[in-house]
């Protein structure tokens, strides 16, 4: 017979239910091990094992998005006798943006090249699959690549208060949120057999010189291709040449990574490389 139960212990609540202590500084060690346990038993039901991650730009547009707002604001010019500084500032922002647009498209190319490429790969533990930061930008660009080929891909989201706003594109059963910065980095850096970073900002610096750092200080010892993507940018922006001229990493550092300006040669790189030594 079931015991019947005291009403005066209605105000009893598990630790595991007490939604209070579950958000409160002391039960972070618990918010951040469901961060790794979580993922962990959603890719093993999905049979994630390799990864290809894309790192890059949540800021950069597609090409139709680009060439839309410039049109726009190109037609607001004109109706202007005399357009202002921040009208003006508007329009150089906008030619940017379509410039660099073709990193996104790049990007999309690239994704769809390799999951075309991983599907012909008949063995599910030497299966491959893209991942990205489920973010707009590059981001995108990586799951729509994927979609595009109808392949499945990963998205690992953070929570941000600007910019990070999930992709349509990523699968909704391998699509996550994190509010740990390193836990996700622990999941970008863990599954992945290969690395494609694109033009970005402080974020990729972020990710991209600290999973380098992991490479080069053999922290990790399964082989890594990394293919820097687009050369105007990243010779501009990091002067690799100069941190070997003033001692900081060794030349030999500088093969730790490949750089690339075409969605062939990179795909024909990583292909070759991911062969080699995965398959």
């Amino acid at each position: 017979m079931a015991k019947k139960k005291d009403k005066n212990s209605d105000w009893l609540v598990k630790a595991y239910n007490n939604s209070e202590f579950l958000n409160s500084p002391p039960a972070r060690i618990i918010r951040i091990l469901s961060e790794v346990i979580e993922p962990e038993t959603r890719f093993r039901k999905h049979k994630v094992r390799n990864t290809v991650v894309f790192f890059g730009s949540a800021r950069t547009l597609s090409k139709s998005d680009a060439l839309k707002n410039l049109k726009k604001i190109q037609k607001e010019i004109k109706t202007k006798k005399s357009p202002s500084r921040s009208l003006k500032q508007k329009l150089a922002q906008a030619e940017r943006d379509l410039s660099m647009a073709r990193y996104y498209e790049d990007a999309a190319i690239i994704s769809e090249k390799l999951t075309r490429w991983f599907k012909k790969i008949k063995n599910d533990k030497k299966q491959f699959i893209i991942c990205s930061g489920g973010g707009p930008g590059i981001m995108e660009a990586a799951n729509r690549g994927a979609k595009k080929a109808n392949g499945k891909s990963v998205g690992l989201n953070i929570s941000l208060p600007m910019e990070q706003n999930p992709n349509i594109f990523q699968d909704k059963e391998l699509a996550f949120e994190f509010h740990y910065f390193f836990i996700r980095k622990f999941w970008f850096f863990y599954l992945a057999k290969s690395l494609v970073v694109f033009p970005g900002g402080f974020g990729t610096m972020d990710e991209f010189f600290e999973l380098l750092t992991l490479i080069q200080t053999e922290k990790s010892k399964k082989y890594m291709p990394v293919v820097l993507y687009g050369s105007e940018y990243w010779n501009k922006v990091v002067n690799f040449d100069e941190m070997v001229k003033w001692g900081m990493i060794s030349k030999s550092d500088l093969k730790l990574f490949k750089t690339v300006d075409d969605p062939e040669s990179a795909f024909k790189y990583l292909k070759a490389k991911l062969t080699k030594h995965y398959l």
